[in-house]
């Protein structure tokens, strides 16, 4: 036998759509050439795998070697097919049976000597099997004539991926240590008489289920008025903007939203790992991101890109928050790129040959002070800023962004009889009990939360009184609200209704809510 096949799968974006490694051995002189748009980690596998190959034991065939990586059009990047590769060369030249392969995917990177090291997007791999599963299946059971589905197959992840992979329910996950032990594992399927150790399913731990956050709301002493505003923000999944001076607690409260906010569902919780996956970067499974950016912070980095678009600080905060810090101070370029994604809930970035969208359904929290040296209007005459100094501050902010935020809050700074008072406020489980409320209320209604309701739907679900009609005419005279802003008022208004267990908004709802948009 001088053909194989081995079945893995690349990673773009956040998708892991299936590869078939071809590997022919072929009458000629030694060389191994490897097409199918490999990246140029892909086209260094051949030296990884070779010295795998001869520290495992096997023979590296002297012979002509062509290996494809279908489809050709795909791009293939990472050292995740180092593994694969190195399965189908032994199975080209004889040292493995190629028919037990049809039942595994395998991806891993080689060491020198054999062993396995962790892959970037296992999860992201793992749940890409699984959802190719379920529509084969829904496909088969819309058919007139039934026929046999070709049961899901195994994933050989290296051992430091298993727990990771394993999230992800009705995938059977093998976790290795070296290729050796997956060849032994091949060897042993293919004749019973072979003694071989063979490699287990990888079983979920207690470790990977929800550890809970380090920081509480209770922490935040006083600011009634903005804790009344953050827990509407996470009721309904609204933008907030503090303004504030330095050391009020703006960064304090922002930091603990993701605390009242409702607990994710396993299909999120798995989506927002899945996204760390891919990113190579840690996260504590179950709990939602919480990402602060520096002001220095490129477009790129903030949205995603890159010549092989990889995903950025918006999608890492995915179902969860992005907090900026310090508003004012970013690159005004950088700011103007999020107003896209604030609407759409998710980001497009295109290239020449591709292009690829990432979700984006994060709740933006922002800080700012009042004027260049944070302490206009505190009371105490500190400010020696020009007002044309403040104007020019104030201007670095766009109006079409500010209009996207729904809550503006003014945060005062804090009395030291507030600091000192040892009486702590509500903890974030005791408010997370009114937020998950009205959150179940959200979406037994419209099937989603407040923020990301249409116009259409709007006009649909959110229904106004004569009087309440007649405040937001008078509202709209005064502030000067735009469409959007308009949208946004009625959005909060409903959320502050549910919060209250109502299903009417009364003028008392409006009011509060405009109260948000004064600035």
């Amino acid at each position: 036998m001088s053909f194989a096949q081995v079945y893995t799968r690349s990673v773009v974006g956040l998708h892991a759509p299936q590869v078939i490694i071809e590997v022919h051995l072929s009458q000629g002189l030694p060389a191994l050439t490897i097409v199918g748009l490999p990246a140029a980690a892909v086209r260094e596998s051949k030296d990884r795998v070779r010295s795998a190959i001869l520290n495992s034991g096997f023979q590296f065939p002297n012979r002509r070697l062509t290996i494809n990586l279908a489809p050709a059009d795909l791009p293939k990047d990472g050292a995740r097919l180092d593994l694969p590769i190195a399965i189908g060369i032994l199975a080209a030249s004889g040292q493995l049976e190629p028919e037990v392969l049809s039942g595994f995917e395998f991806i891993g990177e080689l060491a020198l000597n054999g062993e396995l090291r962790q892959v970037s997007g296992s999860l992201a791999v793992a749940r890409a099997m699984k959802a190719e599963s379920l529509v084969a299946k829904s496909a088969i059971a819309d058919e007139q004539e039934p026929r046999q589905l070709q049961q899901l197959r195994q994933l050989i992840v290296p051992i430091d991926n298993g727990t990771e992979a394993s999230r992800v329910e009705g995938v059977e996950i093998l976790g290795a240590q070296s290729l050796k032990a997956v060849c032994n594992h091949l060897q042993s399927l293919a004749d019973p008489s072979v003694i071989n150790e063979r490699l287990e399913i990888v079983t979920p731990s207690p470790a990977q289920q929800y550890i809970g956050y380090q920081v509480d709301l209770a922490d935040v002493k006083g600011q009634h008025h903005a804790r009344r505003a953050l827990e509407i923000a996470a009721a309904g999944g609204h933008s907030l903007l503090f303004t504030g001076p330095p050391g009020s607690g703006k960064t304090l409260m922002a930091s603990r939203l993701p605390t009242i906010l409702p607990d994710l569902s396993d299909e999120d919780a798995l989506e927002v790992a899945s996204t760390y996956s891919v990113a190579d970067s840690d996260y504590d499974y179950g709990t939602r991101p919480f990402r602060q950016v520096h002001h220095t912070i490129s477009a790129v980095a903030l949205v995603g890109g890159g010549s092989r678009p990889k995903p950025g600080e918006i999608t890492l905060a995915n179902k969860g928050v992005l907090f900026l810090d310090e508003l004012p101070e970013f690159d005004r370029t950088v700011l103007e790129v999020l107003r896209q994604p604030l609407e759409a809930k998710q980001i497009t970035i295109s290239r020449a040959n591709s292009q690829m969208t990432f979700p984006a359904n994060f709740q933006l929290v922002a800080a700012m002070n009042p004027c260049p040296c944070g302490y206009d209007g505190d009371g105490s005459g500190r400010c020696r800023c020009r007002p044309e100094q403040i104007k020019r501050y104030q201007d670095k902010l766009s109006g079409p962004l500010l209009d996207r935020i729904d809550l503006h809050i003014t945060v005062p700074a804090l009395p030291i009889a507030d600091l000192q008072n040892a009486q702590a406020g509500e903890t974030s489980a005791q408010v997370r009990i009114r937020v998950s409320a009205a959150h179940k209320q959200q979406l037994k209604r419209q099937k989603k939360v407040n923020n990301e309701l249409s116009p259409s739907e709007i006009d649909k679900y959110i229904r106004l009184g004569a009087g309440e009609q007649q405040l937001l005419q008078l509202a709209q005279q005064r502030l000067n609200l735009s469409a959007r802003g308009y949208h946004r008022v009625l959005r909060v208004a409903r959320t502050i209704a549910d919060l209250a267990d109502s299903t009417d908004i009364t003028s008392a709802h409006v009011s509060e809510a405009l109260s948000y948009r004064s600035k």
